[in-house]
Order: C-alpha cells, then sequence, then structure tokens
C-alpha cells in the first residue's frame, strides 16, 4: 500500500497552532476604575454552585456576604456565636486574594430576636443595648481583623422622607446609635473601613440627611470611610441625574463612594422599598415574563445598565467599589419579590451564566 503525504501550508498551520485570545474579565477592564464585586450566598461559599464560582472567581475582585454575617444569622442568641458559615466566606475570599466586605453590624432588618429586648420582651434599656453593640460588633469585627477590608457599620437607619427610621436602635437610643456604632467599629478594628450604607440614596431629603450625619460624626472626630448607595434600581428608577446628585454630595463630605447591592429589576415596578419582609398577592400583571425578557425589554434593560456603568466610570475618582447583590439572575433576592412566583432578571448574567449584553459589549472596548 502507498502512504500519501499531505503537505498543509505554512500559513494554515501557523493559523492552527494560535491560541484564541481570552475575553477580557471584568476585575481586569475596571482595574483602574474601581473594585468590581458580587454577593455571594452560603451554597455558593460552600462549593454546592460550581458555576457561580466560575463566574465570581473569574470576573470580581471583591465579594460580600448575602446572609451569613447578619446578626440572626451569626449571632442567634445571647452569648452564642455561629461561625461556621461566616469562617466559610472569610476563607473563600481569601483563597482568591478578593477584598471582602462585611456585611452588616447594625441593621434593623433580620436583627436577631433577642438583640434589643429583655426576658420579657420589652425594649432593653439604653445602657443595656449599649453593651450589646458593642460587645457584638467588637467580638465579630476582633475575629476577622486584618482579613476584612471594610464593614457595612449601619444599615439603612434612615426613610425617603429623612427622618430616622424608627427601629429599636432608634427607638431605645435615638440619633445616638450611628455615631456609637461607627466609635465601637473603630476601636475594634482601626485599620478596617468603616461604611454607612441605604438604598434610595438618590432621594434628595434622605442625601441632605446623609450628608448632615456624615458631616456630624466627622465634626466629633469619628471616621466614615465610605458611603453605600444601594443600586437597587428598576426601569423607571432612579432618576439618573438625582443619583449623580448624590454621589457628588456624598462626595463633598470626604467620604469615598460605593456602589452596593446593585440589581436592576426588568418587571413592572411593584415597590421600591428593598425591605425584604414587603409583599403583595400574585397578580399575573405584574410577572409578565416567566419564561425570558422580551427582546425589546432586554434591549432596553441592558441600555439604562449601561448608562448608570458610564456614570459610575465617570465619578471613579470617588467610587471606589461597585457590587452586584448576586452573580447570576436565578440567585438573585428579587425572584419571588414582593409576591411569590414572580421571576426576575436583574444581575448582570443571565441564568445561563452568560454575561449580559450591555457588559458584553463594555468588554468589548478593552484595550489589547
Amino acid at each position: 500500500m502507498k502512504l500519501l503525504s499531505v503537505i498543509l501550508p505554512l500559513s494554515i498551520l501557523a493559523i492552527s497552532c494560535q491560541k484564541a485570545p481570552e475575553t477580557p474579565t471584568l476585575k481586569e477592564h475596571f482595574k483602574d476604575d474601581f473594585l468590581i464585586g458580587a454577593a455571594v450566598n452560603v451554597r455558593h461559599i460552600n462549593g454546592l454552585d460550581k458555576k457561580a464560582d466560575s463566574i465570581v472567581t473569574r470576573h470580581f475582585n471583591s465579594i460580600v456576604p448575602e446572609n451569613c454575617m447578619k446578626s440572626e444569622e451569626i449571632h442567634p442568641a445571647e452569648g452564642e456565636y455561629n461561625w461556621t458559615d461566616a469562617d466559610a466566606f472569610v476563607k473563600y475570599g481569601e483563597e482568591r486574594g478578593m477584598a471582602m466586605i462585611g456585611h452588616t453590624l447594625i441593621w434593623h432588618s433580620q436583627l436577631a430576636p433577642w438583640f434589643a429586648v429583655d426576658s420579657a420582651g420589652n425594649y432593653v434599656t439604653p445602657e443595656v443595648l449599649k453593651e450589646r453593640m458593642c460587645e457584638h460588633i467588637t467580638t465579630v469585627m476582633t475575629r476577622y481583623k486584618g482579613k476584612i477590608k471594610g464593614w457595612d457599620v449601619v444599615n439603612e437607619p434612615i426613610l425617603e422622607d429623612g427622618s430616622y427610621r424608627k427601629s429599636p436602635f432608634y427607638e431605645i437610643l435615638g440619633e445616638e446609635f450611628i455615631p456609637l456604632a461607627f466609635q465601637y467599629a473603630h476601636e475594634a478594628d482601626p485599620d478596617a473601613e468603616l461604611y454607612i450604607n441605604d438604598y434610595g440614596m438618590n432621594n434628595p431629603a434622605k442625601r441632605d440627611a446623609y450628608v448632615k450625619i456624615v458631616n456630624d460624626m466627622k465634626a466629633k472626630g469619628l471616621r466614615v470611610d465610605a458611603i453605600g448607595m444601594q443600586g437597587h434600581m428598576g426601569m423607571d428608577y432612579p432618576d439618573i441625574d438625582e443619583f449623580e446628585k448624590s454621589i457628588e454630595a456624598f462626595a463633598s463630605t470626604g467620604a469615598n463612594v460605593m456602589i452596593t447591592e446593585w440589581d436592576m429589576s426588568a418587571l413592572p415596578t411593584v415597590s421600591r422599598s428593598s425591605n425584604v419582609t414587603d409583599s403583595v398577592e400574585f397578580n399575573e400583571l405584574l410577572n409578565p415574563y416567566p419564561d425570558g425578557l422580551p427582546e425589546d425589554v432586554s434591549a432596553q434593560w441592558n441600555e439604562r445598565m449601561s448608562a448608570f456603568l458610564n456614570l459610575f466610570k465617570k465619578h471613579s475618582d470617588v467610587i471606589t467599589r461597585v457590587t452586584a447583590w448576586g452573580t447570576e439572575d436565578g440567585m438573585s433576592w428579587k425572584n419571588n419579590f414582593p409576591m411569590r412566583g414572580r421571576v426576575e432578571y436583574p444581575l448582570l448574567f443571565d441564568r445561563n451564566y452568560n454575561l449580559k449584553p450591555f457588559l458584553e459589549k463594555e468588554l468589548a472596548s478593552t484595550p489589547e
């Protein structure tokens, strides 16, 4: 039998040996702008969501725990701490060299049931609450000292009209509870960054309240390293111009700005609240896309997300971190909120773990 030899042109051989260039990552693309982060849940940090892990490991350089550091999880009873999931979160971040954010130390929602009451269910005295706040903040922060980059010290203390939320902390201690929390946090870990965080920060009354709170604390010698603007958005809110005014106003205090908890509903607005306890009865009109977004709606969503991303880049001199509240659409808290059965599409990756078009376009502009 005669063997035939085939000689390929050198040009074809050269092409076949070349490795296709990898798509740029988010963390590489934004390396000169800000940290790019994501919230991770317990399944994720315990290795039960491999696809989400691949997304976070490849694209993000910062993480925040979705729930495991909130007081009802980490401090469920007086004198009792549950470190298992929080330790797993820190180990996960350390192994990947990520900037970790602690969330959250003082928050009225998902508050450990015992925290602000006595054995009879009545509010404790101001002295007792101060002791509990100090002990909780000191114990949690000390355990992760030198590992957590920064903490949401106080979360969501102000209402849309600029008044104080009537939380147990406010009812017992009044306005003093915020500076006290920052004092305790600074004493627990002087090297950790300290943040105050809230939603609806585009609201002028809320904006003015936070500028005053931060300036007042700084006048007392207290540190506020950044103001977190939760990015829970919809197709009709917030107004981008008002959002920009808040970025500029918060930066005027000397604090940095962080875009936290970024997600955007693609569905009709039911509520602009981010209170996870809010709910309404199921209504098919409020769940119009159970099987996927129509192309025109997807295009509108991507255009709006791109506009906000461009705003963040414009102010990258004061914005130090942008964090999405989750990875792919299926894990978002907005599913089933504020009614069960509602299917949402609010995050940076779709349910097939693919980047959304606005980010594909953004990454395509990365210089080679």
